[in-house]
């Protein structure tokens, strides 16, 4: 939230990238707020022994779901962004504020479209050791839907657009430039590299969740596979929103600019 803020009454990140970077400020916060609930609620259901769920732990699961994609989303609109800006410098339509809310919005648009079948379906069910509603872990269409659009899809075309640009960098490097191009391809590359280490954490710390998948095509899950999970997504929730923060230059920026601020002293002068 400190990080939205700033950005939003920072005139100096006003900016097109800026602007993404608070579309996953954003999603971050739609995703911690439904992470608090539903530790809350576990915790409540732990502490009063209760084994039934409330109105709401479908729904619950159901905004779980879709916060996570558009998280991940976000992420990858700023890994196309800087590849369009490599790649397709004069496609300045592309660049513009107005086509880059138009992803934005699609993506939100689409992350609480795609799992509403299952909530509607009763496919999002309570399971009572873990305390949590979640589609339960077996080999069926509806998990593999899920990971996919949440997790695999944003992830793999993240990590295939930087491979892309790197790639591209090593062809062009061998090429007779201009140094300022070479220069802002590379500025470029370096951001998209920043990037792909948040989707590392996240595919690292969320390993866990894709191991217990993966295992419940073949056997059944552990007992508490939800909470072992959700312990390491809380984790690399933690560190990305870090690494979100460290990796953003205008951000840091505008912070130090306001804690080094310093009030202009007015000296007398002497006759």
């Amino acid at each position: 939230m400190l990080c939205l803020f700033i950005i939003i009454y920072d005139k100096t990140c006003h900016t097109v990238p800026m602007m993404l970077v608070a579309n996953s400020c954003l999603s971050a916060i739609l995703f911690g707020t439904i992470i608090f609930s539903i530790r809350l609620y576990t915790l409540k259901n732990d502490w009063k022994t209760i084994v039934y769920k409330d109105s709401f732990c479908s729904f619950r699961g159901y905004i779980g779901y879709a916060a996570c994609s558009i998280q991940n989303f976000s992420y990858l609109l700023q890994s196309i962004y800087r590849y369009i800006i490599v790649i397709y410098p004069n496609r300045l339509f592309f660049q513009s504020i107005r086509f880059q809310l138009f992803l934005i919005s699609c993506t939100w648009i689409f992350g609480f479209i795609y799992p509403i079948a299952f909530l509607f379906t009763d496919q999002i069910i309570y399971n009572i050791n873990n305390q949590i509603c979640q589609l339960p872990l077996q080999l069926s269409f509806s998990v593999i839907f899920i990971a996919s659009w949440a997790y695999i899809i944003p992830v793999s075309l993240t990590m295939f657009i930087y491979f892309n640009l790197l790639r591209y960098v090593k062809e062009i490097s061998k090429r007779v430039i201009s140094v300022n191009r070479l220069s802002r391809v590379k500025r470029e590359l370096k951001m998209v590299r920043r990037i792909v280490v948040l989707v590392m954490i996240l595919f690292t710390l969320c390993f866990p969740y894709t191991m217990f998948i993966f295992l419940s095509f073949f056997t059944d899950p552990p007992k508490y596979h939800f909470r072992i999970a959700y312990i390491f997504i809380d984790v690399s929730f933690l560190f990305v929103i870090i690494a979100l923060f460290q990796s953003t230059d205008p951000l840091k920026k505008s912070v130090m600019n306001k804690i080094n601020k310093r009030p202009n002293r007015i000296l007398p002068t002497v006759a």
